[in-house]
């Protein structure tokens, strides 16, 4: 079984996919870890060294080889995987599932504001907008988002209730 998490950052997709990893009794893979150990350098200095470009191609590269391995696992995908390179049409193709763990503009800020050292993306980004930055984010990646298998409503559920639901989705 192959199980995708797509969401915004902050969504919960490690979290959500650790727990349910453990339940499922299967392998956890964040796919920006794969990446850098692939690549050998972090997310940020890849980005920062060889741009934005280059880093989509080798995510549609890395995405690809994992779905393409015949394990049984759950994999967490960056905020922006979705949307770029036709990854949420590989990720449907290649996939059992694929869940959109989504969140209100709200949550994501309650979530978010603790985490800006941590978040590149918003790192810079004043506390007062950080509402507007991420809404105007999630309209651009909603589209990709809403295209999953099943959507997650996470707002105001601690994980084990989520990992509950995607578990009764799975049958």
């Amino acid at each position: 079984m192959k199980i995708v998490l797509v969401g915004y950052m902050g969504s919960g997709k490690t979290t959500i996919g650790k727990l349910l990893a453990k339940e499922l009794e299967i392998s956890f893979l964040d796919l920006d870890e794969v990446i850098e150990e692939g690549l050998g350098d972090t997310i940020s200095n890849i980005f920062i060294g060889k741009g934005e470009i280059f880093f989509r191609k080798k995510e549609h590269e890395y995405l690809n080889d994992v779905l393409s391995q015949k394990n049984n696992f759950i994999l967490s995908t960056g905020g922006g995987t979705p949307c770029y390179s036709g990854n949420m049409e590989t990720m449907l193709a290649l996939a059992d599932y694929v869940f959109y763990l989504k969140i209100s503009i709200p949550g994501l800020v309650k979530r978010l504001i603790k985490e800006k050292d941590h978040r590149p993306l918003i790192k810079n980004i004043d506390d007062g907008d950080l509402p507007e930055f991420i809404g105007k984010h999630l309209f651009e990646r909603n589209n990709y988002y809403l295209k999953a298998n099943h959507i997650i409503e996470c707002d105001d559920k601690v994980p084990e209730t989520l990992v509950t639901e995607i578990q009764q989705l799975l049958g």
